[in-house]
């Protein structure tokens, strides 16, 4: 275990960032160290001729561990789960319950997180109005992890993995930064509820980073 904390990776992110955040959530769990490099995307930063050396799609979070660049972070997320995890318990090796996990994760990059930008960025980012038929589609993929939790206690099974930890980012950024009205899932609440409580590192990266959000772009809101 000891090892584990003297393995340093780069992680290139914005703190503001829910898909970042989820990173961090997870190297907590791991006991992994992130040398954290901050990119501002707002002043250009991420296409800077160093950065798109290391990644030339520009993108953050950007993950490099020695001479290894990754990015997506769900792609970040299990590759740290299948070389740095003790076991299996974070991203199952059993096929069935690891392609449900992946399903969520690709729930969330696809459809959860999506929707909330696309509902949320033009408001917060360019002081458009709320388009109400997109927020429609948010409560509409609101209602699918509603399902989901309906089931099992967490998003992908009876136990915690990465899934939770990729959702968990981005609900609270949608609770936190998006203020949007999550009191009518039920079981969002309950699993929101607990994971707040039982992550590690949830308030100082996902509520703080939320609040970041937010306030970056408090003077361009409704």
């Amino acid at each position: 275990m000891r090892e584990r904390y003297l393995i340093v990776m780069d992680l290139y992110h914005l703190p503001l960032s829910a898909p970042c955040q989820s990173i961090r959530l997870l190297a907590k769990a791991l006991g992994l160290h992130l040398n954290l490099k901050e990119i501002d995307l707002l002043n250009g930063e991420h296409l800077k001729p160093d950065f798109l050396k290391i990644n030339p799609q520009h993108t953050i979070p950007t993950l490099v561990d020695n001479d290894f660049v990754l990015w997506e972070s769900r792609a970040i997320l299990t590759y740290l789960c299948e070389k740095y995890g003790k076991n299996d318990g974070l991203y199952p090796k059993d096929p069935k319950k690891r392609a449900l996990v992946n399903q969520r994760l690709y729930f969330d990059m696809g459809t959860l997180y999506q929707r909330f930008s696309q509902a949320f960025y033009p408001v917060m980012m360019e002081g458009k109005e709320l388009n109400p038929d997109s927020v429609a589609k948010l409560d509409e993929a609101l209602e699918f992890l509603e399902t989901f939790l309906d089931k099992t206690s967490f998003a992908a099974g009876d136990k915690l993995t990465v899934a939770d930890l990729s959702l968990l980012a981005s609900i609270t950024t949608i609770d936190v930064a998006g203020k949007h009205d999550l009191s009518k899932y039920a079981n969002i609440q309950r699993w929101y509820a607990q994971l707040k409580e039982s992550v590690a590192g949830h308030e100082e990266i996902c509520v703080e980073g939320a609040n970041k959000f937010r306030e970056t772009f408090s003077g361009r809101t409704n």
